[in-house]
């Protein structure tokens, strides 16, 4: 049959966390279900977690579905080549009422030998942030899996951690193996490989509506960190109009475009695109058809789509292979 394609939608899928709060419902206008929804999975094919299109002909489906019947339509060439029917990014918004657990991703090898899933490099862009909001991210200074296990026992790892304060538009690259956390007070944009694998090391001693202790993966965390110490801040240009170069690594290329009238693209078919909405709104325009997509929304454009245009004023995110 012949596809008429268009911009994918998805139903969100809202996580409830111990550390999260109400901005996705009173910045993003998300549906939340509890006072505690720490985050919106935009686009996923976690297993237990795929999403479903929330529009259009494939309204209904889930995204693994769609990409059994035309995943070299949807995902691209190259994309298609490198990962077959498997969509490889995760897109989320997250919001941390209070700070997140001290934590890391394996990479892509310890990944497939211990979970059989792909590492997780993934990357920030700060949404909102309250006044004296912070991350942490990597050591301050190069450390050692033995300074690392005395700081443990200690309960003192923070005092060998690296804390940035953080505000609105701030991006940050984490590599896996970095050892991070995101600071209570703050709404991201996250992108990420496909892989819900997290080594959770310190959890600020505190516990769930049951009393009890989140886990925590000392050990599996030992030969997944990089001891190393890290610059993770990306600095980018906001040229209006234009798709500005934000980061860009083996798994994804991310780029912000601070929209201010129209701009036209043309394309060619090697990747999807994808595009979160930070700011404001803004059309998509396919030939005769349009699509409104607001701040807090996120939509996928199959490859197959080479000529569109965008058009309002808004701050996008705008990610592809």
């Amino acid at each position: 049959m012949k596809v008429n394609w268009y911009p994918l939608v998805f139903e969100p899928i809202l996580k409830d966390r111990i550390w999260g709060g109400t901005k996705l419902q009173s910045i993003l206008h998300k549906n939340v279900p509890t006072p505690t929804t720490g985050e919106s999975w935009e686009i996923s094919t976690v297993p237990g977690d795929v999403s479903i299109i929330n529009n259009g002909l494939f309204q209904g489906k889930t995204l693994n579905e769609l990409l059994e019947k035309h995943a070299p339509e949807v995902l691209g060439s190259k994309v298609y080549k490198q990962f077959g029917n498997q969509f490889p990014l995760l897109f989320k918004f997250l919001d941390s009422k209070e700070d997140l657990s001290i934590q890391l991703h394996p990479n892509d090898e310890l990944a497939k030998k211990r979970h059989n899933s792909f590492g997780k490099t993934e990357m920030w862009y700060v949404m909102q942030a309250d006044e004296n909001a912070r991350i942490i991210v990597g050591f301050k200074e190069d450390s050692s899996a033995d300074e690392y296990l005395h700081h443990i026992e200690n309960k003192s790892l923070v005092e060998i951690l690296n804390e940035i304060p953080v505000k609105k538009g701030d991006v940050f690259l984490l590599e896996t193996g970095t050892i991070h956390a995101i600071g209570a007070g703050i709404l991201i944009a996250e992108i990420q490989q496909t892989s819900d694998i997290t080594y959770r090391v310190y959890d600020w001693d505190r516990v769930d509506a049951n009393g009890n202790y989140r886990e925590l993966h000392t050990e599996l965390a030992l030969e997944a960190i990089n001891y190393n110490k890290v610059e993770s801040q990306k600095y980018y240009q906001k040229i209006q109009n234009q798709s500005n170069l934000t980061v860009e690594c083996p798994y994804f290329t991310t780029n912000f475009i601070p929209l201010d009238g129209n701009v036209t693209f043309h394309k060619n078919q090697d990747s999807f695109r994808v595009f979160m909405c930070t700011e404001g709104e803004f059309e998509l325009v396919i030939a005769d058809s349009k699509s409104v997509f607001k701040k807090g929304e996120t939509v996928l454009l199959p490859a197959i789509i080479t000529d569109y245009e965008l058009k309002g004023k808004a701050s996008l995110l705008e990610i592809y292979l």
